[in-house]
This record gives structure tokens, sequence and C-alpha cells, in this order.
């Protein structure tokens, strides 16, 4: 009979070592980041588009510009309008400034007259026509002065709409609204754009949210502020980074698909967002793990 006393010995370590339960992670999700749609504003040609996929671009920046010549040639053409207008001020300003001086000199005769007819100089019919060309004088000025508020208010219509006019100038400017790096380009130069066009999409990658999803058991030990650290594969080891559990979500949902953990996923899990400096490695869509000790 054949002798396995030394061979079971042998073997017990590699028992021992299939039985230990590898050690798993507190959390399994995927990086993201707040992406934004940057689209046109005005309707046109697109004169220009400087942004280029992978390239940094700060706030405030002009990136583009859609053709704004024919809003140029409007607002020429109302500030044209709105100097044929105020010549018709001045005209009404002349004409009141006549009938003014008119009435001066018939307020003069008025007391002439009335001096005369208390002294029995002048006849009662004398001082009514005195008191008539004056009262007349002023309702013309009265009437000249209602021609002033039409001309006013077209003034104001035209002002108005230059104002508008140089808004959609403004909008016709393509503005970089954030810090970030282009990801996507969808527009070009010499193309026809319209209102809500999308033209490049931006994201702020120095900073990447890692959602994470973890099961009931773990919730008790997450809080917002808390330290973490989310690893990432790199090569045949795993890359550690340090994370800051940013908010908690407060209802379950199952376990999504693209999750693969252990757990059957009938299980409910809880999403957890974790923000994570990024030093360039990090991508949109990259898997990572959430461990609440750091190891």
């Amino acid at each position: 009979m054949k002798n396995y006393r030394f061979i079971i010995p042998a073997l017990i370590p590699f028992l021992l070592l299939s039985c230990t339960e590898e050690k798993k992670a507190d959390g399994y999700g995927n990086f993201e980041a707040t992406e934004i749609i940057v689209s046109s504003e005005a309707n046109g040609k697109l004169e220009f588009l400087n942004v280029e996929e992978g390239q940094i671009i700060e706030p405030g920046t002009v990136v583009g510009m859609v053709d704004t010549m024919q809003l140029h040639l409007t607002k020429m053409q109302l500030i044209a309008s709105k100097q044929t207008v105020h010549s018709q001020l001045g005209g009404i300003d002349t004409q009141i400034a006549v009938l003014n001086e008119e009435l001066k000199n018939a307020k003069t005769e008025q007391r002439r007259i009335q001096n005369m007819y208390n002294e029995n100089a002048a006849t009662r019919q004398q001082l009514d026509e005195a008191d008539s060309r004056v009262s007349v004088l002023k309702k013309k000025i009265e009437n000249v002065r209602t021609q002033d508020s039409p001309v006013m208010n077209e003034m104001k219509s035209i002002d108005a709409k230059v104002n508008q006019i140089s808004d959609q100038v403004e909008q016709s400017k393509i503005v970089n609204p954030i810090s970030g790096t282009v990801l996507t380009k969808y527009a070009e130069a010499g193309e026809i754009v319209a209102f809500g066009k999308p033209l490049y999409k931006i994201a702020n990658l120095d900073e990447m949210t890692f959602r994470v999803y973890v099961g009931q058991t773990q919730l008790p030990s997450l809080k917002i502020g808390q330290q973490v650290t989310v690893k990432i594969d790199d090569g045949i080891s795993m890359k550690s980074y340090k994370g800051t559990v940013s908010w908690i979500s407060s209802s379950a949902e199952f376990t999504p698909k693209i999750i693969q953990t252990k757990e059957e996923r009938v299980n409910l899990v809880y999403a957890v967002k974790v923000s994570v400096k990024n030093d360039g490695s990090l991508k949109i869509g990259m898997p990572a793990e959430m461990w609440l000790n750091k190891q």
C-alpha cells in the first residue's frame, strides 16, 4: 500500500489558503465629471471656433463668433433713424422758443393796454383783444409741447431696439463658461449654426467624482466629509488616491448592471459620491474601488 503520510501535510497550506476568503473592497463604481455642452446663442455662419479636443480653456475666454454683419447693419440703420427723429425734436424746440418770444411781447402789450384802460385811455375791446392774444399763444405753446412726447417715445423705442441688437451681438460671441478640458468638438468654422446647436463639450477634470455603490451594511460607516481610499488598476497592482465623501443618496436602488460584485443583483445599494483630485490618470467612466480603511 502506498504511503500518503508526506503528501497530506504538504497540502495543508494550500487547503488553508483556498479556504481563506479574499478581502473585498467596500464599494465599486466609476469616475464621472460634470460635463457642460456649450451651445450657440445666435443664428448664422460660424466665423471661427478655436477649440480642440484635449485643450484646456479658462473661463471667460472668447473661443468663437457667429457672423454679426446683418446685426451691425440693422444697428446702423436704427442709429440713422434716431438722428432723423432727433432732428424733429430740434424743430419743436425752435417753434416753442419763437412762441415764447411772441408770448413775452404779447404780455408786455397786455400790461400796457391794461394800464391805459385803467386810465380810460383804451377801450374794453382793445383789452379783450390783448388778453385773447396772450391766451392763444399759451394754447399754441401747449399744443407744440404735446408733439414733443411722441417724438421722445419714438427715440426711447429706437434706443431699446439698439440695445437689443447690441445684446444679440454679445450673444454671437462663444464664451467659454468654466475652466476645463474640451472633451468633444461638434462644429467647425464655416458651418451654419442655429440657436441651441451644440458646439463643444467641456468638463473640469482637475477633480473627479467617483460614484460608488455600497450596501446597507457599509452605509452606517460613511458620512459626508469622511476620508476614504479609492483604488484603480495599475498594471498588476492597484494605485491609491485619497477621496472625500461629498454626497450620500437618501434612497436605495437596485445594483447597477455595471457594478460587478459577489452580492446578488437583487440586493439594494446606496449611491455615494467621492471627490478625488486627479493627477491626470483618472478618466471619465474608469472603474474603481472604495476602501473605508486605507490599505
